[in-house]
């Protein structure tokens, strides 16, 4: 009795009709079908060899190495070489089956941490499951050499998962919606006439677009947006109050005093709803980010200050809410200045930002911003960094655009190889951001073949600039040549250490070589701008579970080099290390110029021990903003409170000073959002806990502010 050892390590009986049936299937595949007869002796020569061997128990693959020799005994070369093909085809798909369901299995044990944001529940875990399937199907179906690239780390095409499904992040065109109405799938929803209406339906707008996506939300333009629903809920008090026969003076003030609780109450609501309305088959918040402090009217304004005001009380213990993440626009003549019609709403600002970490604050006055803010467009940004106004195929600005998709270069990786040649340095990264170009191309050419009706909310309802004259069954292709194709980098500080010895927080000369590759990155996107009539930019990738992704696959390829691959993670984008100490005015002076090479996003962090002053934050504003052409900037401390009563603790104390609880919950900033301590990836937790404060002096003595 002859028995096969199966893969798995079953037994199971030689069943001589398997090999006929493998034979048959090799001839038939290459036209040259064998007569019964043939296939029958074949079989038989196997037999035969097994036999000699005088074995009771064969392994599979010792029958397919038995098979293939008796086709060449017979001849049969042609047929056998079939065989050999199709063996290596199932060897391929068995061990990404195998892959895959060991992906699967580790999902069932704990969601990874790609994603700070999302949670371990069931939702979270069966999006994961399908998401895992969909990137082996992306990677099978690619051309070849760009599925290599991502697999061996050259590059990451980021949202593998959603590659043929859907785009990135949209700054929806917040105000247009809500006086259009929309239809979210079971009826339409009418312009609301008050603030809280307006306020609900604006949570609702960015739930229904991450259903459709796979990045970031923004409210481009929040306060003003928002603002516009103040007057007519005004009118309503005012009516209700005149029904009481109040006239007059008295009549005006309950008006006002009416007029802000509702206000009140609506933007509580906005921070309720995004802490707690889930989106993605109940999986996370939606990625909020709301863009505000630029008022154009006076009821703007009271939407920006209320907002600040509700978000610095927190959530219902007075816990720190995670989302929105929230841009506060500085600008000259406007709020930045103390005679300015709007400094309060500043003050305001860095005062919630010295205890919730947000506001983050961009600066109008940047050269790249002022253009189109003179132009008459309002420039945005998202916590993902996403940015973007100009438009090589329409009208510029931000409302109903988005990064369509980015891919990330591995720059450590180019300058490990270049092995300290700048001349071979900047030849391969010509060659990375040659098949980065093409990833997004191939991308493209997919995406193109995705109809209106796959993107129902936000290509349907038109919140997709392009998609106005688009029908269900139409190609969505229009959308794509009105958004953004980025292509990004991590890991500067590293390559400019495998080029140098040294990174750009150190020396001059490596500061300048930083600039002059970010540059040339920026360079060539703007030729293949032309080149394409596509809009490309250059993009600061916020970098979260790829941080640790990278450095893994480099220290396997390469070993530890001192300085690029001996941490557990690569520092995101042009950023000086975490672990450098370093002033604060030094790191704004050498982060600043990359701002405006890296037109697809960007961001500088500032970290500094515990809750600083409202005043010491706008100090450090006030420094970056008139003196440097920096614009999207965020002041980083570690939050801790108690989970039991709310209260806010230092970083010293683990036992809670008002109630004695140790149930106590950490918050920090990962690339642009707030999460949980927990939550945080392999990479980032490395990373968060070598990040140092940047206070004191530096070795070019620049003194903090």
């Amino acid at each position: 009795m002859l028995h096969v050892v199966k893969r798995d390590g079953r037994e199971v009986k030689f069943n001589a009709e398997k090999i006929a049936i493998a034979i048959r299937g090799a001839g038939i595949e290459v036209g040259q079908k064998l007569k019964e007869s043939q296939v029958l002796d074949t079989v038989q020569k196997v037999i035969s060899y097994i036999e000699v061997s005088g074995k009771d128990k064969v392994t599979v693959e010792e029958i397919q190495n038995l098979v293939e020799k008796a086709l060449f005994d017979r001849n049969y070369e042609i047929i056998a070489k079939a065989y050999d093909k199709y063996r290596k085809q199932r060897t391929q798909v068995r061990e990404k089956k195998s892959d895959l369901m060991k992906a699967i299995e580790q999902i069932g044990v704990e969601t990874d941490r790609d994603n700070a944001n999302v949670g371990n529940n069931f939702s979270s875990k069966l999006l994961r499951i399908a998401s895992e399937s969909n990137k082996w199907h992306t990677l099978a179906s690619m051309p070849k050499n760009l599925a290599k690239g991502h697999e061996n780390g050259d590059l990451y095409y980021h949202d593998l998962d959603s590659y043929n499904l859907t785009t990135n992040c949209l700054h929806i065109p917040t105000k247009e919606m809500l006086l259009s109405g929309f239809n979210t799938g079971y009826g339409t929803i009418n312009a609301p006439r008050r603030i809280e209406t307006a306020a609900e339906l604006s949570c609702i707008l960015l739930q229904s677009t991450q259903n459709d996506m796979f990045g970031g939300q923004s409210h481009p333009d929040f306060d003003n947006d928002m603002g516009i629903f103040v007057e007519p809920t005004r009118q309503e008090v005012r009516a209700e109050l005149k029904g009481y026969g109040i006239e007059g003076d008295k009549l005006e003030k309950l008006v006002e005093e009416k007029v802000r609780t509702r206000v009140h109450q609506a933007m509580q609501g906005v921070v309720y709803n995004l802490n707690t309305m889930h989106s993605r088959a109940g999986s996370q918040v939606p990625f909020s980010s709301l863009n505000l402090g630029i008022p154009d009217s006076k009821d703007a304004a009271l939407v920006c200050e209320v907002f600040l005001q509700e978000y610095e009380k927190g959530l219902g213990k007075g816990e720190q809410p995670i989302f929105p993440n929230i841009i506060f626009r500085v600008k000259e003549g406007v709020n930045r200045e103390s005679e300015d019609e709007y400094h309060y709403l500043y003050k305001l600002a860095c005062k919630v930002a010295a205890k919730r970490m947000n506001p983050t604050f961009m600066n109008i006055d940047a050269d790249f911003n002022k253009e189109y803010y003179d132009m008459g467009y309002m420039p945005a940004t998202m916590g993902c960094r996403t940015y973007l106004m100009k438009n090589v195929n329409g009208e510029p600005g931000c409302k109903g655009r988005g990064n369509i998709a980015p891919t990330t270069i591995n720059l450590p990786r180019v300058g490990i190889q270049a092995n300290k040649d700048i001349d071979k340095f900047f030849e391969i990264l010509k060659a990375r951001l040659d098949m980065a170009k093409d990833s997004l191309l191939h991308r493209y050419g997919v995406l193109k073949n995705l109809k209106v009706k796959d993107l129902p909310f936000v290509a349907g309802q038109n919140l997709m600039k392009g998609s106005e004259d688009l029908g269900p069954d139409d190609s969505i292709e229009p959308i794509l040549k009105q958004g953004t194709w980025g292509i990004g980098f991590i890991g500067l500080a590293e390559t400019l250490i495998a080029l140098t010895g040294k990174h750009h927080g150190e020396d001059e000369e490596t500061r300048n070589l930083g600039e002059k590759i970010v540059t040339f990155m920026r360079e060539y996107t703007d030729r293949v701008t032309e080149e394409t009539s596509l809009n490309w930019s250059c993009y600061a990738t916020p970098a979260e579970g790829l941080s640790g992704k990278f450095i893994k696959q480099d220290k396997k390829a390469f070993g530890i080099i001192k300085g690029v691959t001996d941490k557990d993670y690569y520092t995101n984008s042009y950023h000086v290390p975490v672990y450098y100490s370093i002033s604060i005015k030094r790191k704004i002076d050498i982060e600043a110029p990359y701002h405006k090479m890296c037109n697809a996003g960007h961001i500088s962090y500032l970290e500094v021990d515990d809750c600083p002053s409202g005043e010491a934050i706008m100090d450090i504003l006030n420094y970056a903003y008139k003196n440097t052409n920096i614009s999207y900037l965020g002041i980083n401390f570690h939050i801790r409170y108690c989970k039991d009563c709310g209260t806010y603790l230092q970083s010293n104390e683990n036992k809670c000073t008002k109630c004695s609880s140790t149930d106590i919950q950490g918050i920090s900033r990962v690339t642009g959002y707030l999460s949980l301590d927990e939550r945080f990836g392999p990479g980032k937790y490395h990373e968060r806990q070598d990040r140092r404060s940047h206070t004191g002096t530096d070795k070019n003595n620049y003194q903090v502010l």
